[in-house]
């Protein structure tokens, strides 16, 4: 059985608290992992690039020389992509769609071996009591710093649910980041250098991913 170390908001090493073997104890699939991330990315990207045709343009629409006599091409309006201050031909229209599809199973495999990862390279632990902290950036900021989390940058706090005391706590934290259990994805956690989960939010994984109620 997967296990993490378990400390209380002091710090003080409290035990560990088991993890489920569906999660945290699965084969590595890191192609699949890949995979999920560049989903994810993916479906966050929106289409903010825009040109103009040459129909968009404004501004005289005559014919820029005679059809025929002058050897030249013959064109209509000065406004044609060749020209410098014509529209854009084939240019971004605001309108693309970066959208990817990943079935359900594939995206909890792919999350299950990023949590399997994190726990073999040891950067996930789990804290019991923090339910109760006060709603002061400084008390979390001393909470965090208590953790033994190896001077790591990015840390991930994983909640059970949304408690409005320890998100106005630590929103502020530079290099903390908060999310809800039934929320985590495969990028969360190979984005950040540490998970810190507290003890009820174990619970909430199994329940949202494996369908397991306490």
């Amino acid at each position: 059985m997967p296990k993490a170390d378990l400390y209380t908001i002091t710090g003080r090493k409290s035990g560990q608290l088991s993890l489920p073997k569906e999660m945290f104890g699965v084969a590595i699939n890191k192609q699949l992992m890949a995979q999920a991330v560049r989903v994810y990315l993916s479906n966050q990207r929106k289409a903010r690039a825009k040109t103009k045709t040459r129909a968009e343009i404004r501004g005289s629409r005559r014919k820029i020389w005679r059809q025929k006599g002058t050897g030249r091409a013959r064109h209509g309006d000065k406004y044609a992509p060749i020209f410098v201050g014509g529209g854009r031909a084939h240019g971004p229209t605001g309108k693309e769609n970066y959208k990817l599809k990943m079935s359900k199973v594939m995206k909890k495999k792919a999350l299950f071996s990023a949590l399997t990862s994190k726990l073999k390279d040891k950067e996930v632990i789990a804290i019991k009591g923090l339910a109760k902290i006060e709603p002061k950036t400084k008390v979390m900021a001393k909470t965090i710093t208590g953790l033994p989390l190896k001077e790591k940058k990015k840390i991930l706090l994983v909640l059970p649910s949304i408690l409005d005391n320890i998100i106005q706590a630590g929103r502020n934290l530079a290099g903390v980041e908060l999310t809800q259990a039934n929320q985590l994805n495969t990028y969360q956690v190979l984005k950040h250098d540490q998970l810190v989960f507290m003890e009820e939010s174990i619970e909430k994984l199994k329940e949202t991913f494996l369908g397991k109620k306490a």
